[in-house]
């Protein structure tokens, strides 16, 4: 179903709708034909964190994912934005460690961890968090194993030019199978090039790795193993109480959610051979969050729509965040 509609998410507040938001989203299979079309698909967007997973690919295609003897839950932490909960630091600290390597290696800088218990016990230490607690650092660590492997300078691994970078470019164009040379660039929070990408793009790179018979086999055993450690391990990928974490929990293997700042949401849906690429247009993570759901429950791969309350002060439930009633067409 293809549709010039956006796709409308609605906060309300007692008996009124009080917000609205609107996105674009496409569903794609392996080939590019679109499944469904809501809004702009051809809509340029910078994907953020959502291609965590495209970007763990070179981890595996390189071979230092075998190297190292990575895990499955420091594969799926390459493909995380995780919570700086103990167990996503230590896990990174450890695979640094293995590395030869330490925090100071890490280019991605530090913020305050996304989960409150986890920032709390860092105020309560008189702690600044380092690097180590940016909920990227996983994925940088995965950068610094590709690097070390290939006899790569580890310095430098965020800067366009470096190795690690236009292996990430070469990835994006080939699985999206458009030319990315021309498009926009800037720079991620933590530090790594963006680069600006198709929506459709976006959702036919997913559906490779979601049905990836076309690939070459590397790639496909690449693929399967990072979806097979994201799938596995759902904590790792984000942490308590967050969507991605919960959602992917909920589908019992059926998919994996990937989310990106401002509003950019990825799907691969293994099961169906589905990628899911949406874009929320004023970047809103409440937005995003129900879409996605809806989209999932939409192609039968989630069971239900989560509840979305809103709260006040006093946790009371004042409202909801849903979809505008005939969204899907």
């Amino acid at each position: 179903m293809t549709s010039n509609n956006p796709i409308i998410v609605e906060v309300t507040r007692g008996g009124m709708v009080e917000s609205r938001h609107r996105g674009h989203c496409v569903v794609a299979d392996r080939t590019g034909a679109s499944v469904h079309v809501w809004g702009d698909g051809e809509r340029l967007i910078y994907p953020r964190s959502a291609i965590k997973p495209l970007q763990a690919l070179a981890l595996i295609e390189t071979g230092a994912a075998g190297a190292y003897r990575l895990s499955e839950a420091e594969l799926a932490l390459a493909a995380a934005s995780h919570s700086s909960t103990p167990d996503h630091v230590d896990a990174v600290s450890g695979w640094l460690k293995r590395l030869g390597l330490s925090e100071s290696d890490l280019e991605c800088g530090g913020h305050d961890p996304m989960n409150r218990d986890a920032d709390k016990a860092l105020v309560r230490a008189d702690r600044t968090p380092g690097s180590i607690y940016n909920n990227c650092s996983g994925k940088h660590t995965g950068f610094l194993a590709t690097a070390l492997h290939m006899g790569e300078p580890t310095k430098g691994y965020s800067e366009p030019d470096h190795p690690v970078q236009q292996r990430l470019l070469a990835i994006l164009t080939d699985m999206g199978g458009v030319d990315l040379a021309a498009t926009p660039r800037g720079v991620d929070g933590c530090g790594i090039p963006v680069i600006g990408m198709p929506l459709a793009a976006l959702a036919l790179a997913l559906a490779r790795m979601a049905d990836p018979i076309d690939l070459h086999a590397a790639r496909a055993e690449a693929a399967g193993r990072i979806i097979a450690a994201m799938t596995a391990h759902p904590n790792m990928v984000a942490g308590p109480g967050r969507f991605d974490t919960v959602t992917m929990t909920a589908g019992k293997g059926a998919f994996v959610v990937k989310a990106g700042a401002e509003g950019v949401y990825a799907g691969i849906v293994a099961g169906l051979g589905l990628g899911v690429a949406l874009k929320i247009a004023d970047g809103t993570k409440r937005a995003a969050e129900v879409a996605m759901a809806a989209v999932l429950v939409h192609l039968g791969a989630l069971e239900q729509m989560p509840q979305t309350p809103v709260l006040n002060a006093a946790e009371t439930n004042v409202g909801e965040i849903r979809m505008q009633d005939g969204w899907a067409g």
